[in-house]
């Protein structure tokens, strides 16, 4: 299957919500990772050390028909509009395997 590969960052306390409301818009499935990063907004310092700000990344391989409704639900669960909460964007897939058990006849 050729496809896309959507990659969120999340805060972890929305995780969960992000991953229901792709499978609610035709996600399979995802897959987390647990990570930390920064960006506009630098971690805090208490004392002059720096807080961890902790990320998952989710990653969720769809048809390229699926990509829109599901970056819509991701922008909405994640709270996207709210500054620090998240990013999104959509990688090319060329080729894949072992995706044979979450496709009803299509070619992988």
């Amino acid at each position: 299957m050729a496809g896309k590969c959507i990659v969120a960052t999340v805060k972890p306390n929305l995780t969960d919500k992000v991953v229901q409301a792709a499978k609610k818009a035709g996600a399979t499935g995802a897959t987390i990772i647990a990570a930390s990063g920064t960006g506009l907004h630098e971690a805090k310092t208490f004392f002059g050390l720096s807080l961890d700000i902790r990320t998952d990344v989710i990653l969720i391989l769809a048809e390229e028909t699926k990509v829109d409704p599901l970056l819509t639900a991701i922008r909405e669960s994640g709270r996207f509009s709210e500054p620090g909460t998240g990013i999104a964007f959509v990688l090319p897939v060329e080729k894949t395997v072992g995706l044979e058990s979450q496709l009803s006849g299509k070619e992988t």
